[in-house]
């Protein structure tokens, strides 16, 4: 038997991978300007601090560093954590727990695994992160779009949603979200946790980006407003001290949590010791606040250049205007095809992601979604006017 009559699990059906990691492949060509990836800038990765803070935990600790640990965590990281978790993002750590996770992605895959069976209703934002509406697909879950705009998910859509679909959980990204950069109003923050509560449904809050603010007013996370464990937070060190590290964490009340250390046993056994010994280091030492402020300026001004660039393009219809994070979401005039555009654009050694892929019921053809955190200014200006040539051209 040939093994390409290989069948594989029905899980899979329809799934094709992600669209930003198929457009990575792309990229290779020597001058390519991609605003296709989320990456951390190079300038934002503390390599140095790092090091040191490697070799040291290593010399005091290395013996349990370098065996199996447990599920629930290094323990001074776990020490660290909470302490920082709890008055950092407002949550309570008396009524709620921690556990550190592979990135916060791997977070919302014990989330799905503890609550998610075949055929279980998701509202998400429209459009929201293709790479975990990849994994609600893959758990085989039904995704139900909920109306979005410039102040994130519309929360009477939502009620409407709950009553009619009686969801299991709701996916919300509310602070700088990916794709759009936009951040969910306050009064929609007590809202969905309100929601949460009285229709019994369980919120994954999301928020990677939560510190990644360049103007405008710190919000309360939904978190924060949640009496009754509704809401599950993830959170993620990987936009603010490393991506390659892959430590973030899951704050959530005791009943789910457990149910999440039983499924990451069957998954890693255990996030990187040496990762969690470093991150808590970093944090212990007071180095994780001064350099998430160092970091700010740089990519307010990419940011700022970029949208300076978006409000010259003629062939550009909107765009969304973030207070933070590490993207900007546009559209084209109608008639005009990302999609398809893409590769013209590729041509010419500028990249982006086609915004059709961000959304649960695709369409949308004319969106695209833009990071500026990879970029040089110099770089964002000479991108932008490529991008335009495409769309001209077109």
């Amino acid at each position: 038997m040939n093994v390409n009559e290989l069948r594989f699990a029905k899980r899979f059906d329809g799934i094709t991978g992600s669209a930003i990691r198929e457009i990575f492949k792309l990229l290779a060509r020597p001058g390519m300007i991609s605003f296709a990836g989320g990456n951390p800038s190079e300038a934002a990765l503390p390599d140095e601090e790092m090091a040191w803070i490697a070799a040291d935990v290593l010399k005091k600790d290395g013996k349990r560093i370098l065996q199996y640990g447990a599920t629930e965590g290094y323990p001074p990281f776990l020490e660290a954590l909470k302490a920082y978790v709890g008055p950092h993002f407002g949550i309570d750590m008396e009524k709620n727990g921690v556990l550190p996770t592979t990135g916060s992605t791997q977070g919302m895959q014990l989330l799905l695994s503890a609550l998610i069976d075949p055929g279980d209703v998701i509202l998400v934002e429209d459009p929201t992160f293709l790479g975990n509406m990849q994994s609600m697909r893959l758990y085989q879950a039904k995704l139900v779009p909920v109306k979005s705009d410039d102040e994130g998910m519309d929360t009477d859509d939502l009620e409407r949603k709950i009553r009619e679909y009686h969801p299991r959980m709701i996916y919300t990204i509310p602070t700088f979200q990916n794709p759009t950069g936009c951040t969910l109003g306050l009064e929609r923050r007590k809202k969905i946790a309100a929601l949460a509560e009285e229709y019994g449904v369980v919120v994954a809050e999301d928020d990677p980006y939560h510190d990644l603010r360049y103007t405008g007013q710190e919000l309360p996370t939904i978190k924060s407003f949640d009496k009754a464990g509704w809401v599950v937070f993830l959170g993620s060190f990987s936009k603010v001290i490393s991506p390659g590290l892959r430590v973030g964490f899951l704050a959530a009340e005791p009943g789910i949590l457990r149910k999440c250390v039983i499924a990451k046993q069957g998954s890693d056994l255990h996030t990187g010791l040496l990762n969690q010994a470093m991150c808590a280091e970093y944090i212990r030492r007071g180095l994780l606040e001064p350099h998430i402020r160092s970091i700010l300026k740089g990519y307010a001004d990419q940011m700022n250049t970029m949208l300076d660039e978006l409000a010259h393009m003629k062939t550009v219809a909107s765009f969304t205007r973030p207070e933070g994070g590490l993207f900007i979401f546009a559209s084209l005039d109608e008639g005009l095809n990302a999609t398809k555009l893409l590769p013209k654009a590729v041509e010419r050694c500028v990249a982006y992601v086609p915004g059709t892929h961000f959304y649960p019921e695709g369409g949308h053809e004319n969106t695209f979604r833009l990071n500026f955190s990879k970029s040089t200014s110099e770089e964002i200006r000479r991108g932008m006017r490529l991008l335009e040539e495409t769309f001209s051209r077109a």
